[in-house]
C-alpha cells in the first residue's frame, strides 16, 4: 500500500510540475526514485524496528539492573546490620575481657603478696629450723654420758696392831695371875669409791612446740612422738587448748603427761 501511495505521489508531482503528459523516460526515472525511496523507507523501518528492539532490551536490562541494585542494597543493609551486631558483640566481649584482665591483675597482685608472705614465713621457718637443729645438737651433746672414771683399786688390809693389855693392880696378898689375851678387832677394809653416773641435764631455753603450726617431722624431732602419732596430731588441727589432745583421743593420757610442758597452742 505504501508503494502505491508513493508512486501516486510521484506521478501527481510529475503531472503538476509538467502540466502535461510526461515522457516514458521521466516516468521510469520517477518510478526508480520511488523504488529508491521505498527501499530507504524499508531500511529506515528496519532500523526503527531494530532500535525499538534495542530499546526494549535496554528497558529489560534496566529493570533487571534496578532489581539487582535493590538486591545489592538489601544485602548491603543486611551486612551493615550484621556488622553493627557483630561490633556490639565485639565491644561487649572486649569489655568482658578487660574486666577479666583487671580481675586477673588483682589476683596476680594478691598472689604476689601471698608469695611474699610465704617467702617471709619460709625464711622464718628456716631460721626456726636452724635454731631448733642447733639447740637439738646442743641437747644431744649435753645428753651424751660423760666417761665414767675408772674405779680405784682396793688397798690391801693392814695387819692389826697388837693390843697391849693393861694389867690390873695386884692386891698385896695375892699373886699376879696371868690375864687372858684379848683378840684385836680387825681394821675396817676400805671400800672403793665409785663415781655416780651423771644424769642428762634438762635442755633449757627450748621454745615450746606449737602443735597448731609445727610439722609432723618437728614433732618427731623435738617431742619424740612416733611418726603416725605426729601425723594424727597434724590431721586433727586446730586445737584451742592442749587438753584437746586427750579429749579428742589424739594422744594417750600418759604420752600427754610427758610432753604437755613442751607444747603450746598459741604462737
Amino acid at each position: 500500500m505504501s508503494k502505491s501511495v508513493a508512486l501516486s505521489v510521484v506521478l501527481v508531482v510529475a503531472v503538476g510540475t509538467s502540466g502535461c503528459m510526461v515522457a516514458k523516460s521521466k516516468y521510469d526515472m520517477a518510478v526508480e526514485e520511488t523504488r529508491t525511496v521505498q527501499a530507504e523507507l524499508e531500511k529506515v523501518q528496519a532500523q526503527k524496528s531494530a532500535l525499538e528492539q534495542q530499546v526494549k532490551s535496554l528497558k529489560d536490562a534496566s529493570g533487571k539492573l534496578v532489581s539487582d541494585v535493590e538486591l545489592a542494597q538489601a544485602e548491603l543493609q543486611r551486612l551493615r546490620d550484621s556488622r553493627d551486631r557483630e561490633r556490639a558483640g565485639v565491644e561487649g566481649r572486649v569489655k568482658e575481657q578487660e574486666q577479666k584482665i583487671k580481675e586477673l591483675l588483682n589476683q596476680q597482685r594478691s598472689l604476689r603478696q601471698d608469695i611474699e608472705g610465704a617467702k617471709q614465713r619460709n625464711e622464718t621457718l628456716r631460721a626456726a629450723v636452724a635454731r631448733y637443729q642447733k639447740e637439738l645438737k646442743e641437747r644431744q651433746h649435753a645428753m651424751e654420758p660423760a666417761a665414767a672414771p675408772a674405779p680405784m683399786a682396793p688397798r690391801p688390809p693392814q695387819p692389826p696392831a697388837p693390843a697391849q693389855a693393861i694389867p690390873a693392880p695386884k692386891p698385896p696378898t695375892e699373886q699376879a695371875k696371868p690375864q687372858p689375851s684379848v683378840a684385836p678387832m680387825p681394821a675396817p677394809v676400805a671400800q672403793p669409791s665409785v663415781a655416780p653416773v651423771p644424769t642428762a641435764p634438762q635442755a633449757g631455753g627450748l621454745a615450746p612446740v606449737n602443735i597448731n603450726v609445727a610439722s609432723a617431722n618437728d614433732m618427731v624431732l623435738f617431742l619424740g612422738l612416733p611418726k603416725e602419732v605426729a601425723e594424727r596430731v597434724v590431721s586433727n588441727r586446730p586445737y584451742k587448748v592442749r587438753g584437746e589432745l586427750v579429749a579428742r583421743n589424739v594422744l594417750p593420757k600418759a604420752t600427754f603427761d610427758v610432753i604437755k610442758d613442751r607444747i603450746t597452742v598459741t604462737p
